[in-house]
């Protein structure tokens, strides 16, 4: 590692968390594959964040933020620069008229199982969804008919320093999107929820996790949806059309439960996942017309 090491040191020594050099990104993937990161870093909480941010910025330092590591493809090079955890900001606070304000490391299912025991409902389509909750914020993560972004009232960013508050009416967002300014950092959101029976609420969680378990059993590891369904059409029918499920490159293979889901069987090196899914799209091109889009972020260095 080369980048600035004395800088990254400084910042490291500093830091009231964590710090971790040359950290295998593939342990913090849910594919478990990529490359190291020359430092990986777990912020205390929002205070300690600010400050490794703010050395950062000084320096020039790229970064990444990261969530649960749940849709992320971080190539085999690894990262250069910093990793940024944001598991130290878990905070779960009700607030009045039945809200809440959810930091953006708490797990999703923590989330839905805290809404539950406090009778608000309206978040639990997040129940089957692996990951953190600040990763469902930036990637407007949904299911069964919700999506996170309706939920919230206002969300909290770090941008260049400086807290941002700003309401729903004021952010871009749509079908996996929220539009963040380049650098930004989701902190935290309040959510406007509705009074319900915790059994009623937890009823309907129990069912959204047997229909996805049904629909998406997937026995090897893997980033969930790789690919974003198309206006009106499932990615997944547009994949089986090609013949591809069960399609092996390395240790990278088409799900045979569902083809939606490119799963790491063993060994598998980003670069797998980045040749099948090059496949993947091009047969689709090929018998569709439509071109698909990932929904994974890849991230790194080749």
């Amino acid at each position: 590692m080369t980048l600035k090491r004395a800088e990254l040191e400084k910042l490291a020594g500093d830091l009231r968390g964590e710090a971790r050099w040359d950290e295998p990104m593939s342990r913090h993937t849910s594919l478990k594959v990529g490359g190291p990161a020359d430092l990986f870093i777990v912020p205390a909480d929002l205070a300690d964040l600010k400050g490794a941010v703010a050395k950062l910025d000084a320096q020039k330092i790229p970064y990444l933020v990261l969530g649960g590591g749940y849709n992320l493809l971080v190539r085999d090079g690894g990262i250069r620069g910093c990793v940024i955890s944001l598991k130290g900001i878990a905070n779960l606070d009700p607030l009045p008229g039945a809200r809440l304000e959810v930091g953006a490391g708490v797990v999703n299912a923590a989330l839905c199982r805290f809404a539950a025991e406090n009778c608000l409902g309206g978040i639990e389509f997040l129940c089957g969804i692996p990951g953190t909750f600040g990763g469902a914020l930036t990637m407007n993560a949904g299911a069964h008919g919700g999506e996170t972004m309706q939920r919230v009232e206002t969300l909290t960013t770090l941008k260049e320093g400086e807290i941002l508050v700003r309401k729903s009416a004021e952010l871009s967002y749509g079908y996996r999107f929220l539009k963040l300014q380049p650098g930004e950092i989701v902190v935290s959101a309040k959510l406007r929820l509705e009074p319900a029976e915790r059994r009623v609420i937890e009823e309907r969680m129990s069912g959204y996790i047997s229909k996805r378990s049904g629909a998406q059993r997937v026995a090897f590891s893997s980033a969930g949806s790789f690919f974003k369904n198309p206006p009106g059409e499932s990615a997944w029918r547009l994949i089986d059309a090609t013949g591809l499920r069960g399609k092996i490159v390395g240790g990278a293979q088409v799900s045979e439960a569902h083809t939606n889901f490119l799963v790491n069987r063993g060994g598998a090196k980003a670069a797998d996942f980045l040749t099948l899914a090059a496949l993947v799209k091009l047969r689709v091109r090929e018998t569709s017309g439509i071109e698909l889009e990932e929904e994974v972020k890849i991230v790194g260095e080749g």
